[in-house]
This record gives structure tokens, C-alpha cells and sequence, in this order.
């Protein structure tokens, strides 16, 4: 477990309100510490427009601009616990958006790395990861369906989109052992997690879940 400094963040504001999100991810189960220490430490706020700011603490998704949303927090909470991530991690977040959920990430693993179709949603990322002297987490612009084969392997991967069907080249890039989650589906999503069993990939349903589409397109 990596320890990690919950007030690390205090000069940014906002910390009961974490506090109470926190509390809350309890309430519906989530029990890993690593996981709910990110969550306090990381100012969800600075990764929303400011005329979203009031949902930045609510367990809902809030729009970023582009189509695209920042994923409610329980889910992200749930992906997060399921994955079983370790300190030595290497973690490839496809469609990361604003960068949330790769500097939840950074707190936990030892390197993590995103994928953005939107160019600038990238640099809004990389802008407020900069801001929080985030070093361990780099963000690419392109298409998330390709994966990131040249950081590849990776212990774990997380889309924050959804595809319509496992996109199964992604399976390729995991290291022995590696674990995949995503929300997959079009109209009605289902939260999949995928791992090796005796050589064979199989998924697991977790829940049912609502996230925006996975786009198949060159980076814009």
C-alpha cells in the first residue's frame, strides 16, 4: 500500500466536501483505504468548469465540454477496488478526459498513462496535473481503441468510455495476469471486468452502468 498524504491538497479547499464524498463511497461499500485515501486527497473540483463547480462533490458525472463527462464517483471508486491495483502498477486510463482519474491513479500505482481523443481536454490535463506536481502520470492524444502499444504492457486497464463490444486488441497490451474493466455496451451498459482464467480471458459483470460512447475516431 502506498501512503499517501490526504492533505497534500488542503491549499486547493474543498476538503470537508471530500470528506463527505468519502464518507459516502463508504456507505455503499467501498472498502479499500488506498482507494477512499485518494479520493480525500485529490481536489475533484479542479477537473470540472466553473459552472459545473457546484456538482464537483455530488456522486453524480458532470459534464467537462466536448460530449464528455468527469464519471460519477462511486463508479469510479468501484473500478478502482476491483482492479486490485498494487504500489509497482503500470496503469493505462483509456479516455481520461480531464485527467481525474489519472491523478487518482498516480496516488496509487507507480506510473499511469492516459489516452484522450479530445486535444484539448489533453491539455487541460496535462495543464492541472502540472498544477499538482504530478510527475508519474503522461497523457497521449489519440485513439482509445488502439491502446498504447509502445508503454505497453500494462498491469491494469480502465476505459472511462463506453465501447459497444470489448475492443480485444486491448487485452494484448496487459502483462500475465493483467486485469481489464470497463463499462461496455450502447443503450444499456454493463461494467465488465475481464482477467486470465486457465489461459482464457473472462468477464465478469459488476453492475449496470451509464457512460458516454468510447468515439472511433482519429484525435481531434
Amino acid at each position: 500500500m502506498k501512503r499517501i498524504n490526504t492533505s497534500r491538497y488542503a491549499e486547493f479547499g474543498k476538503y470537508t466536501k471530500r470528506e463527505k464524498m468519502v464518507k459516502l463511497l463508504k456507505d455503499y461499500g467501498i472498502r479499500n483505504q488506498s482507494v477512499l485515501n485518494a479520493f480525500l486527497t485529490i481536489p475533484r473540483h479542479c477537473f470540472i468548469p466553473e459552472s459545473e463547480q457546484e456538482k464537483a462533490y455530488r456522486d453524480q458525472a458532470v459534464q467537462i465540454g466536448y460530449g464528455q463527462t468527469i464519471s460519477q464517483p462511486y463508479v469510479v471508486a468501484l473500478m478502482l477496488e476491483n482492479l486490485h491495483l498494487t504500489p509497482g502498477d503500470h496503469v493505462l486510463e483509456i479516455g481520461s478526459g480531464s485527467g481525474y482519474v489519472l491523478a487518482l491513479l498516480s496516488l496509487l500505482v507507480k506510473r499511469v498513462t492516459g489516452i484522450e481523443l479530445e486535444k484539448a481536454l489533453v491539455t487541460q490535463s496535462r495543464d492541472m496535473l502540472k498544477k499538482l506536481k504530478i510527475e508519474n502520470a503522461e497523457v497521449i492524444n489519440g485513439n482509445g481503441y488502439l491502446g498504447y502499444r509502445s508503454k505497453a504492457p500494462y498491469n491494469a486497464i480502465l476505459l472511462s468510455a463506453a465501447p459497444d463490444a470489448l475492443p480485444e486488441n486491448l487485452l494484448s497490451q496487459l502483462k500475465p495476469g493483467g486485469k481489464l474493466i470497463l463499462p461496455v455496451g450502447r443503450s444499456q451498459q454493463l461494467l465488465v471486468l475481464y482477467e486470465s482464467v486457465n489461459g482464457e480471458w473472462k468477464g465478469k459483470v459488476i453492475t449496470d452502468v451509464q457512460f458516454v460512447p468510447l468515439r472511433d475516431e482519429k484525435p481531434v
